[in-house]
């Protein structure tokens, strides 16, 4: 577990360093923890994996002063695990739901455990997201989404996917754009 703890804080070091990210920018990051054990999505959850990545990413996330939102998996809908002073910030509308490891996933339900008040929403529209394991992050992300390529690929065995995004292009051929 502690590789993939490792593995999970390189990777969050080196998508702040590209993803533009900054105090107060809000993450998504769903993960499969069977997937990460090498077993199936929703199948072979560790809750062992789970607090691996989130003890990997979750203290680099609070001292650059992004907020984090954990992606629950399907059984809840991909609701999202938040801190109450996210929610309140963004203006999302709370849910009442606890995750738990077979429903909400062991890394939601990680979240929901180690947050100062946690609580639950529906959606949420980050700035950029992290997909590990093929957790499908990407109706939580502002438009538009641009994938970005870490030198890491992995974490354990599951396949890692990043994404920040970027304001629409507007206007035509005779806009400038930065």
């Amino acid at each position: 577990m502690e590789n993939i703890k490792k593995q999970a804080e390189c990777a969050i070091k080196e998508f702040l360093s590209v993803a533009d990210l900054k105090k107060g920018d809000l993450i998504v990051i769903g993960c499969s923890s069977s997937e990460i054990v090498g077993g199936n999505i929703g199948k072979n959850s560790s809750i062992e994996a789970a607090q691996a990545v989130f003890e990997g990413i979750y203290p680099v996330l609070k001292k650059k002063g992004v907020y984090l939102a954990a992606q629950c998996c399907e059984h809840l809908n991909r609701a999202l695990i938040i801190e109450q002073e996210t929610a309140e910030k963004f203006g999302y509308e709370i849910v009442s739901v606890v995750p738990q490891i077979k429903a909400g996933g062991s890394f939601a339900t990680t979240a929901y455990n180690n947050f100062k008040e946690p609580v639950a929403v529906e959606y949420v529209k980050a700035k950029a997201g992290i997909d590990i394991g093929g957790t499908l992050i990407g109706m939580h992300l502002k438009n538009v989404a641009v994938p970005v390529k870490l030198s890491i690929n992995k974490i354990g065995d599951a396949i890692l996917l990043c994404a920040k995004t970027r304001p629409k292009y507007i206007g035509g051929e005779r806009a400038k754009y930065n």
